[in-house]
């Protein structure tokens, strides 16, 4: 176990400010602008704001909450899950839908972080060898990598605003 020390109300902060990035992305768009491909390979915005809500979920899971999702939705959101190229998928979520659930799997998250500890953090994760707050750090670059993305995703969509 390593001796960093990693305080919830921090990881808290990072995943509410790219919380906050995220609404402003995706201010005005609709279920078809989630679906927009890129012109080389890569992922719609439908597909990560479902792998967000996926890995949050996962977050929340860690740490004692209850999931939000099914095993079947996440699987078709889940990391190296096929590319989104329509809605014909019965698995694939409307945009609305996916919206409504990154705002409730949030909210879960940052009320089971304002309920933990430093001492909590140092915890060993239930996986692996790092300790719970090492591995909810790296879930907010994770986080923050696909965060990033939807600018780009905004701008398919013929955003080209600047909203951040």
């Amino acid at each position: 176990m390593s001796e960093a020390c990693v305080h919830p109300s921090v990881l808290s902060f990072l995943f509410s400010t790219n919380y906050n990035v995220i609404k402003m992305q995706t201010e005005g768009l609709n279920h078809a602008d989630s679906l927009r491909q890129l012109p080389f390979p890569g992922n719609c915005l439908n597909w990560v704001i479902g792998h967000l809500i996926v890995s949050r979920d996962g977050a929340v899971e860690i740490l004692g909450g209850e999931r939000l999702w099914t095993e079947e939705t996440t699987t078709r959101y889940a990391r190296e899950s096929g590319p989104i190229t329509s809605d014909d998928d019965p698995a694939v979520l409307r945009f609305e839908k996916l919206m409504e659930d990154y705002e409730t799997v949030h909210t879960r998250l940052k009320a089971l972080l304002a309920a933990k500890t430093v001492e909590d953090m140092a915890a060993p994760a239930p996986f692996g060898d790092r300790t719970l707050g090492e591995f909810l750090a790296f879930l907010t670059f994770h986080d923050s990598y696909h965060t990033g993305q939807t600018e780009y995703l905004r701008a398919l969509a013929g955003r080209h605003e600047k909203v951040i």
